[in-house]
């Protein structure tokens, strides 16, 4: 009896072991990429999440076989506390969820102003297929795509998303980096001086205009139709209105330092269909001019 017990602990030890040395918990994850002869009760069992709520997140069907290399997201249950100034829009952004997600999610009236010290439950957004290896959150030409990205003002043949130009020239301080990863970034930093102007990446409508109070500072929130949006965040000022029609390379605003950020640079986000993505593959090669 000892013996099978010493060998049942090794067999659950295993695998957590690994995740050790690789510095991932998997009482953390929020993305789990299956290893070989790795099962659903297994991953649900370390990750200390109902099996059931794995297969709704990640729309598996029965008998829910895993495969090696296959990406499961990892729902956790998390929760924000309403401060004084928060909007609805602030929170959604801050989580890469859409509003009328997290108001149902809650009973609330999507409409309806928050009321300081609620908690709020925030949901899990993504839902991948069974056979999915990585997140299908949309579909740009690759950076080792054979076709090449166009220069700025080039037609986007070859991709079946939009196009978007840079919105400042300088150096990108930060890149983008998707949300399982520990230094999950949605958006990507650019350098500038204090001042210089930020422009719109593509013609749209100002959706938000302001100050943005949880940690982006002054934001101008443009939408593109087809459910892209861009975000210009940290601003020293915004020089637009909300409901103002902009086109490509007007100006939206200043680069500046609000918000929750050392130092002065543009935190640029593109978003589609309420998820972060990868600025830099909807953006012209070669980075900004």
């Amino acid at each position: 009896m000892r013996l099978a017990l010493a060998l049942l602990a090794l067999l659950i030890a295993a695998p957590l072991s690994a995740a050790s040395e690789r510095g991932v918990d998997p009482s953390e994850e929020t993305m789990h990429t299956v290893k070989a002869g790795e099962t659903l009760g297994g991953v649900a069992s370390r990750a200390v999440v109902p099996r059931v709520l794995i297969i709704e997140a990640n729309g598996l069907k029965a008998p829910y076989k895993l495969h090696a290399g296959q990406q499961l997201v990892i729902p956790r249950r998390r929760s924000v506390t309403v401060k004084p100034g928060d909007t609805g829009f602030g929170i959604a952004y801050e989580y890469g969820v859409p509003w009328s997600d997290i108001a149902i999610a809650n009973g609330l009236d999507p409409k309806a102003a928050l009321k300081s010290g609620k908690v709020l439950a925030i949901p899990t957004l993504s839902k991948l297929p069974a056979d999915a290896s990585t997140p299908p959150v949309a579909s740009p030409a690759p950076k080792s795509s054979p076709i090449p990205r166009p220069s700025i003002g080039e037609p986007a043949t070859g991709y079946d998303a939009p196009i978007f130009n840079w919105p400042a020239p300088g150096e990108v301080l930060r890149p983008y980096s998707q949300r399982w990863v520990k230094s999950a970034h949605d958006g990507i930093d650019i350098a500038g001086a204090e001042g210089s102007a930020v422009r719109a990446a593509r013609a749209g409508r100002v959706i938000f205009a302001g100050l943005e109070s949880r940690r982006f500072g002054n934001l101008v929130v443009v939408d593109h139709g087809k459910g892209w949006h861009t975000a210009y965040a940290k601003l020293q000022k915004v020089t637009i209105k909300l409901g103002d029609k902009v086109r490509m390379g007007e100006r939206v605003g200043l680069i500046g330092h609000t918000g929750e950020t050392p130092r002065t640079e543009l935190h640029f986000e593109l978003r589609h269909d309420g998820r972060p993505v990868d600025p830099e593959d909807y953006l012209p090669e070669g980075g900004p001019n």
